[in-house]
């Protein structure tokens, strides 16, 4: 069985870059936490009937990822500033816009799950890209790549929200002989033009 665990285990981590045997900074009663805690509770259940009863199981830590297909509106900062971009609104960046996170292309993501579920290492593994990128470096790529006309504005953020987030992904390296190929500069303009054919915006590029 594959738990697709996430980063989020990991809460407000007070280690950087972020390594599996780190056990992480969660509030347990955040608004925020029903998911954090959601995540480290199946992780905590895969491994008693690993142990228990046998189970044959594999545990990936996905850290952010990003490509083709996503839901346009769900939420998720890249998919928010690419539809943004889009349709010529402005890109709106949480405060402090500081805050780091890595993202990872899903082509690279399902390369290292297979691999993880092919090998016999039970994980928790992290899978994600080690490139570290603010909200604001992550907002002027958009902007640059996208729509340099649109403007990019602040707003208040969530409560708990991690400031950093970047995978160590030594044991990937190691045990899957996994790394991740696509740089964000590469996978921008996949998941652009995915997003213009579903929202029937055309590019005017030359």
């Amino acid at each position: 069985i594959l738990l697709t665990s996430t980063s989020e285990v990991y809460g407000d981590p007070l280690v950087h870059p972020q390594t599996e045997d780190y056990w992480g900074n969660v509030n347990p009663i955040g608004v925020r936490s029903c998911y954090d805690e959601g995540k480290r509770v199946a992780e905590t259940l895969m491994f008693d009937y690993h142990r228990q009863h046998g189970l044959e199981i594999r545990i990936a830590r996905i850290f952010n990822t990003y490509g083709p297909r996503m839901n346009i509106d769900d939420g998720r900062v890249v998919s928010n500033f690419i539809a943004q971009a889009i349709r010529d609104e402005p890109l709106t960046v949480q405060l402090p816009g500081t805050q780091t996170r890595s993202f990872c292309y899903v082509s690279d993501m399902v390369d290292g799950l297979i691999r993880l579920m092919e090998g016999d290492n039970t994980g928790p593994i992290n899978i994600g890209n080690p490139g570290e990128f603010t909200m604001l470096e992550l907002a002027e790529t958009v902007k640059e790549m996208i729509n340099p006309e649109v403007k990019i504005v602040t707003v208040e953020n969530t409560p708990d929200d991690p400031r950093q987030r970047k995978p160590d992904i030594t044991k990937a390296k190691e045990l899957l002989g996994w790394e991740p190929k696509i740089k964000l500069r590469e996978g921008i303009p996949l998941m652009e033009e995915d997003f213009r054919q579903r929202l029937g915006i055309p590019s005017n590029k030359n």
